[in-house]
């Protein structure tokens, strides 16, 4: 059996919920994981994080196959999957811990961010200027276990009808030949 190099990228795009389900989608994706990365304060919890106070940001850690799915692409989706206009905001979830960024854990990393969102500015792809953070990796905490999964066990929800399923929707139909066969 061979063994595969997984690398990671840690994003941040709002609300994790939707974030998690959009990526766990993708081709070359081996795990999505909840949680809090950037703050200053060890192990939050999910109340500390929304009350903004800890620094955090909700966040996805993604483990990911570079053979089967570049960090490139992945940018590519998380650009496309979000408003990285808005300050600390992403639809009515609104405060710091909602912020755009990218947490590079590579040189390499940080120039493909820089570089994307350098391209997207100057080609007026959004109707603002982009605000997202592109930081240096710091830290990541798992968010508590019923943050994991969210969309999938939870699809039912209101919060997942009515934000999560359409941009879940609209990501499929955008990236459809980038998704796993299920």
């Amino acid at each position: 059996m061979a063994t595969t190099n997984l690398e990671t990228a840690t994003f941040a795009a709002g609300c994790f919920w939707c974030v998690e389900a959009v990526f766990q989608d993708l081709k070359g994706v081996d795990s999505v994981v909840s949680g809090y990365a950037g703050g200053s304060v060890p192990n939050p919890t999910y109340e500390e994080v929304c009350s903004g106070s800890t620094g955090h940001a909700e966040a996805c850690q993604i483990a990911y196959d570079p053979a089967k799915i570049s960090y490139a692409e992945l940018l590519e989706v998380f650009w496309k999957t979000h408003d990285p206009t808005t300050l600390n905001r992403q639809g009515n979830d609104l405060g710091t811990q909602y912020r755009s960024a990218i947490f590079y854990h590579n040189d390499d990393q940080r120039k493909l961010a820089e570089h994307y969102k350098k391209e997207l500015d100057s080609s007026s792809a959004f109707d603002a200027p982009i605000v997202t953070e592109i930081v240096p990796f710091s830290n990541f905490y798992k968010a508590e276990n019923y943050h994991q999964n969210y969309f999938n066990g939870h699809g039912g929800q209101p919060y997942c009808l009515f934000v999560i399923r359409p941009k879940v929707e609209k990501f499929k139909k955008a990236f459809k030949e980038k998704l796993k066969e299920h």
